[in-house]
């Protein structure tokens, strides 16, 4: 088993420290922002979908979830999570189970959906350590998000939320398309919006260049730099769900 090592998270929820181990998914700048902007009710039950480490989930339980069930489809990141859980005095309220998306979950409804997945390109994630062990978005970003869409209006209680990050790194369109079509433009409210640096080489690739000429990523050069776009939304299910159109 790869080493171990400590992690503190000082975001909402915190402090509190967990284990890291290379080949599982570590918190981001991301899972910083989705957490800023996470609102959990006292009492609530919560979905954390691709939860790696089981950060977002510890959050989500500490600001007074009820029940929180991560999915995870990395083997290692969901033993590691479990024993996360257990090292917070957490594990008779969070749930980790291996299993693509909602896979599962089958009859598990929540009032909140955790939807920080997996939404870089492979090429893109193939040039970065960000995502261990090849569990990246599709050829666009797009695809593991939008299919995580698709399946949430069945896994939500009626007038639940589920916060989504997007960003120019991706087909950030795409996501948003499926967002609308799902949830209804009403239904979407931005919380959050951030620059953050593309590392160099990334930003200085074949593949990032491609990527950009063709449409799929949008980056912003500001002298020696390169940025994307990060941005936080709560997406709310009507107060009566109808079957997604």
């Amino acid at each position: 088993m790869e080493q171990s090592r400590e992690f503190t998270w000082r975001g909402p929820g915190g402090p509190f420290t967990i284990q890291l181990r290379q080949g599982v998914f570590a918190p981001t700048h991301t899972s910083r922002e989705v957490a800023a902007g996470l609102t959990v009710n006292p009492g609530e039950t919560v979905i954390d979908v691709g939860c790696g480490s089981g950060v977002l989930s510890f959050v989500a339980a500490r600001l007074g979830a009820a029940r929180v069930y991560g999915t995870e489809v990395n083997a290692d990141a969901v033993d590691l999570a479990r024993n996360n859980a257990e090292l917070l005095g957490l594990a008779e309220r969070v749930d980790v189970r291996l299993g693509s998306l909602f896979e599962p979950l089958e009859g598990v409804r929540a009032d909140v959906v955790i939807g920080d997945v997996s939404g870089i390109p492979d090429e893109i994630a193939s040039l970065s350590d960000w995502f261990p062990g090849g569990f990246s978005g599709g050829p666009t970003g797009a695809e593991v998000p939008v299919a995580m869409l698709e399946r949430a209006r069945s896994h939500l209680l009626p007038g639940g939320r589920l916060y989504l990050p997007t960003g120019s790194i991706q087909d950030e369109g795409a996501v948003l398309r499926a967002a609308r079509r799902i949830f209804g433009e009403g239904r979407m409210r931005q919380l959050r919006e951030r620059l953050l640096p593309l590392p160099g080489r990334i930003a200085d690739s074949a593949v990032a260049r491609r990527l950009m000429e063709t449409g799929v990523v949008r980056f912003i050069r500001k002298g020696s730099r390169t940025l994307w776009e990060l941005r936080i939304w709560e997406l709310t299910a009507p107060p009566v769900l109808q079957p997604p159109s």
